[in-house]
C-alpha cells in the first residue's frame, strides 16, 4: 500500500492543464492518509504538497502520480526510471494510453488504489547504442535521414544475419507501448502490451515489397548506416530532440534491463482504451 506519494505535473504548455481541476485533485489526495511530496525542480506549488530535493524525493516516495498526458508520463519515466518507483498516470492530455485514470473518476479510482486494489504492469524499454552513446525510449527508436522526403541507405541485421539493405526515409523500432504512438501513424500494427516483441517499420521505403515485421525483443538488432542526403542521419527516442548520427556507424538495438512499472486500476482494460482512444466501433444493434 502506498503512503508516500510523489507528484509530477506537466511543465510545458501549462495552458493545457486546468489548474483548478489539478488543485482539486491534490486536495482530494491530501484528505487520504498519505503524505504528498514534489521534486523541488518542479514549477508547480501547492501548500498541501511538501517540496524535497531530488535525492530525498526519490528516497522517500513509493509511488509517483503523473498529471498530464502520455508525453508527461514519458518525461517522468526518463527522470525516475533508475529508481524503479511505480508510476500512476492521470490523463489531463488528449489520447492517454498510459495515463488511464480520468479526472472525472479520480477520487474513486485513487481510493481503490490506495486500498491496495491495483495491478502493476512492467513495460519494456528499447535501447540504442552507437559509438560511445547510449539512449533509450519507452515507445520507439527512430533513425531517419534528417531531410524531408529524402532517402537514406542502410542495412538491417538481426542476429548477425542480413534482413535487407534498402533506401527509405528511415526506420522505426517500436515497443508494444509505442505501437499505439508514432508507429501506428506510420502504418504499424497494434501490439498488446503483454507481448515481449518489437515492431520494425521502414518509413516510406523505396521498395514496394518492404513491410513492417515483428520480432522478439530478445533478438540482437543492428542497423548499419551507409549514406544519405546530409552529412549526418538523425536518431531520436519517444519524439525527443533529434541527435546527429554519422554515416558509417552501426547502431545496436537491445532491450533495457530496467522496466517501467505502471500502476493501473484492477479493472484496467487495454481493449477499452483502444475503443475509446482509437474510435473502434461496437455493434450497437439490438438482438
Amino acid at each position: 500500500m502506498f503512503k508516500n506519494i510523489g507528484i509530477f505535473v506537466k511543465e510545458k504548455s501549462n495552458q493545457d492543464i486546468d489548474k483548478n481541476v489539478l488543485d482539486s485533485m491534490i486536495s482530494s489526495l491530501a484528505n487520504q492518509e498519505i503524505n504528498l511530496y514534489i521534486d523541488e525542480s518542479s514549477n508547480y506549488q501547492n501548500q498541501l504538497v511538501a517540496s524535497k530535493d531530488h535525492k530525498s524525493f526519490t528516497d522517500t516516495v513509493d509511488l509517483i502520480i503523473v498529471f498530464g498526458g502520455d508525453g508527461t508520463l514519458l518525461n517522468s519515466a526518463r527522470q525516475y526510471l533508475e529508481y524503479e518507483i511505480p508510476i500512476l498516470g492521470v490523463n489531463m492530455g488528449n489520447v492517454g494510453f498510459l495515463t488511464d485514470i480520468k479526472t472525472d473518476n479520480f477520487e474513486e479510482s485513487l481510493k481503490e488504489i490506495l486500498k491496495g486494489n491495483y495491478k502493476i504492469e512492467e513495460r519494456n524499454l528499447v535501447s540504442a547504442q552507437y559509438n560511445d552513446n547510449h539512449i533509450y525510449g519507452l515507445n520507439e527508436v527512430v533513425i531517419h535521414s534528417g531531410a524531408y522526403a529524402q532517402l537514406m541507405r542502410y542495412r538491417l541485421n538481426v542476429n548477425n544475419k542480413v534482413v535487407y539493405e534498402q533506401r527509405s526515409d528511415g526506420l522505426i523500432i517500436a515497443t508494444p507501448t509505442g505501437s499505439t504512438a508514432y508507429a501506428l501513424s506510420a502504418g504499424g500494427p497494434i501490439i498488446h502490451p503483454s507481448l515481449d516483441v518489437w515492431t520494425i517499420l521502414p518509413m516510406l521505403p523505396q521498395s514496394l515489397s518492404s513491410r513492417p515485421f515483428i520480432i522478439s525483443s530478445n533478438e540482437n538488432v543492428e542497423i548499419e548506416l551507409f549514406d544519405g542526403p546530409s552529412d549526418n542521419a538523425k536518431i531520436c527516442v519517444d519524439g525527443q530532440d533529434d541527435i546527429d548520427l554519422p554515416y558509417g556507424v552501426k547502431v545496436t538495438i537491445c532491450k533495457m534491463h530496467k522496466t517501467l512499472k505502471l500502476v493501473h486500476p484492477k479493472d484496467n482494460d487495454f481493449f477499452e482504451a483502444c475503443r475509446e482512444k482509437l474510435g473502434w466501433s461496437l455493434n450497437i444493434s439490438k438482438n
